[in-house]
């Protein structure tokens, strides 16, 4: 079991930043994979930043430049940092970990956090 513990949301400007945080239960080099989702009211739920273990980094277009996804391993955690927010970034965001033991896939979910851009 791995439970995910996000924080960081908030209202922010257009053009504003925020920093999201993800801090996990267990070692992150247990983990294989790590993402940020977001679900928009009425929307799917969409991959905006994802990172494996092997320091693969993929974001979707819509955030490429403007989101980082990082990993602080000492602290178990996963951050996205996210600037020059705009207005469809409005969201709940959601951390997310891909782990496989014994070839057997687990997924685990945060609670989610709400990140309103609005003037």
């Amino acid at each position: 079991q791995v439970q995910l513990v996000e924080s960081g949301g908030g209202l922010v400007q257009p053009g504003g930043s925020l920093r999201l945080s993800c801090a996990s239960s267990k070692s992150i080099f247990s983990i294989n994979a790590m993402a940020w989702y977001r679900q928009a009211p009425g929307k799917q739920r969409e991959l905006v930043a994802g990172i494996t273990s092997g320091s693969r980094i993929n974001y979707a277009d819509s955030v490429k430049g403007r989101f980082t996804i990082s990993i602080d391993s000492a602290k178990n955690t996963v951050y996205l940092q996210m600037n020059s927010l705009k207005p469809e970034d409005t969201a709940v965001y959601y951390c997310h970990a891909h782990t496989e033991v014994v070839n057997t896939p687990y997924d685990y979910w945060g609670q989610g956090t709400q990140v309103t851009v609005s003037s």
